[in-house]
């Protein structure tokens, strides 16, 4: 195993043949492993389900709860970084790894982006766009909340939320004590409802040394909540594009970020009224790109990689126009008539099961842009 220099907080960084250490066993895990592998680091996955994608191409798993802290130990003993693949990691077992090896996405970026109030004042306090919004703690809240931002509207629980869970619009005409109740009573946030042109995304990594690379901007088109295309360039200015990277930039530099994330979008107005309003952010590889395993000179899992494990950043130009397709469900068994169609290029996830709604895997295309 290479041991990283990892004294009083530093991170000096591995070299091929290191262990990266995974908490939880999904796609975007088994992805993130895939290109580890390609790098010369193993991987170690931590999960508490016995059935995992990610498990079929890791080096190592650990099979336990995240409140075992035995279980934990003995795996903070056996790798040399630690990387996540979603942002709802307990914040006690994301302080106890980050007590015995580097963490990344840090703890900040964690305890910022698993609440969604904390996330609306982050961005707002950085002087970003974002709907507006009202912390909803009781029904009382609600009611006045729903005077302040109107209807339709958005109520939203604070934690838990993915893929339209978690959520209700507030029409007019609805029992507000109905909606309160269809979330569970759970601390809220009612968002004001912005009409949107479009919705798109930054996909970019941060290095520890603050060095930052972006990929194009995504544009995004969701069916029932879950993301069903994704589309570069997105068709926006090159103003706004610009605008949107910055703002990532500037989230990144805030929350002290190593490795990819992701922030979602919504482009406002239009001509020279075009503008992006900040929706969320995701601390961990996105969705929305994995249109980079084929159409960007790094995929955003190698990228995650270098970047967790302190090597260089590597460059996020696109190759070409293209188009990422999400199978969900039993679009998956288009997996032959996909195989067969020229310039598609398949990924399949390893899940036994096709659920609606259940994201089984994707298909990306590219098209070259030269003449």
């Amino acid at each position: 195993m290479s041991t990283p220099a990892f004294e009083s907080g530093r991170f000096e960084g591995l070299a091929p043949g290191a262990v990266l250490g995974i908490l939880g066993g999904g796609q975007l895990a088994r992805m993130i492993a895939l290109a580890a592998a390609d790098l010369g680091i193993a991987s170690h996955i931590f999960a508490p389900e016995t059935e995992n994608p990610a498990f079929d191409v890791a080096t190592a798993r650990t099979v336990a709860a995240y409140e075992d802290e035995a279980a934990l130990a003995r795996f903070a003993e056996a790798v040399d970084v630690v990387t996540y693949e979603f942002e709802n990691v307990p914040a006690a077992t994301a302080a106890f790894l980050a007590a015995r090896k580097p963490l990344h996405p840090g703890a900040r970026a964690l305890a910022v982006t698993q609440d969604r109030l904390s996330e609306k004042r982050f961005v707002a306090d950085l002087g970003l766009a974002v709907a507006p919004f009202r912390a909803v703690d009781s029904l009382a809240d609600l009611e006045a909340a729903v005077v302040a931002l109107g209807r339709p509207s958005v109520l939203k629980t604070r934690r838990f939320g993915y893929d339209g869970k978690g959520q209700i619009k507030i029409l007019p005409g609805m029992d507000l004590a109905e909606a309160h109740a269809a979330i569970g009573r759970s601390p809220a946030v009612l968002e004001g409802f912005v009409t949107f042109a479009r919705e798109v995304s930054v996909v970019a990594a941060r290095a520890a040394d603050g060095s930052f690379a972006a990929f194009d901007l995504c544009e995004n088109e969701h069916r029932d909540h879950i993301l069903a295309f994704t589309r570069i360039p997105a068709q926006v200015s090159a103003a706004t594009e610009a605008t949107a990277i910055a703002a990532a930039r500037k989230i990144g530099a805030a929350l002290g970020y190593v490795g990819v994330f992701a922030v979602e979008m919504f482009v406002v107005g239009e001509g020279a009224t075009e503008s992006v309003v900040v929706n969320e952010i995701a601390p961990r590889v996105h969705n929305s790109g994995h249109w980079t395993s084929e159409g960007a000179q790094t995929s955003q899992f190698h990228q995650h990689v270098r970047a967790v494990c302190g090597f260089p950043l590597g460059s996020a130009q696109r190759r070409g126009r293209v188009e990422m397709e999400n199978l969900i469900g039993d679009a998956a068994l288009r997996w032959r008539e996909l195989l067969a169609e020229p310039g598609a290029h398949l990924h399949l996830y390893g899940k036994r099961e096709a659920r609606p709604g259940r994201k089984m895997g994707h298909v990306t295309r590219v098209v070259s842009e030269q003449p």
